[in-house]
């Protein structure tokens, strides 16, 4: 067995009122995104950043700039990207975002759902939780959204 934790944030952009908010592949209605060259899909990029801490193949980076400039800029494909590098199987893996905003929990069954077709897993083997942590980050004060991801496979 291999543990591995992923980890990502990014600020909210309050100027591109065009761009979707996407976390966990998911849309959010907000009037805000989250800055990045990408879809800047936060929980994505965090389990991108987990399963790379087990193939040892670094995605968010060059690879997923060089995907970026081709306007491959939606997170899903990252991802997709990195488990062609994993050869185990995985068994579950677990999500803590931290933000002020959006509210999570009531997307947080659409997000399950999405991050296990795209991992392959029953959605009973994704775990998501979400805090405000009391304020005392900037995510937490509403200025951008953290999450860490931790899988584990066989």
């Amino acid at each position: 067995m291999k543990v591995a934790i992923g980890q990502d944030s990014h600020r909210i952009d309050y100027e591109d009122k065009e761009k979707p908010l996407m976390i966990g592949g998911i849309e959010f209605e907000e009037p805000y995104s989250l800055l990045g060259n990408s879809d800047a899909d936060v929980v994505l990029h965090a389990i991108t950043n987990a399963v790379s801490g087990i193939t040892c193949k670094n995605i968010l980076g060059k690879i997923a700039d060089d995907m970026c400039k081709s306007e491959i800029t939606d997170s899903e494909q990252y991802l997709k990207e990195a488990l062609k590098y994993l050869k185990e199987k995985i068994l579950h893996i677990s999500i803590s975002i931290e933000c002020l905003k959006p509210k999570i929990t009531p997307k947080i069954s659409e997000m399950r759902n999405n991050i296990a077709r795209i991992l392959n897993v029953k959605e009973d083997n994704v775990g998501i939780t979400a805090t405000t942590g009391e304020g005392l980050t900037e995510f937490g004060k509403g200025n951008g959204i953290s999450v860490f991801a931790c899988i584990t496979v066989e």
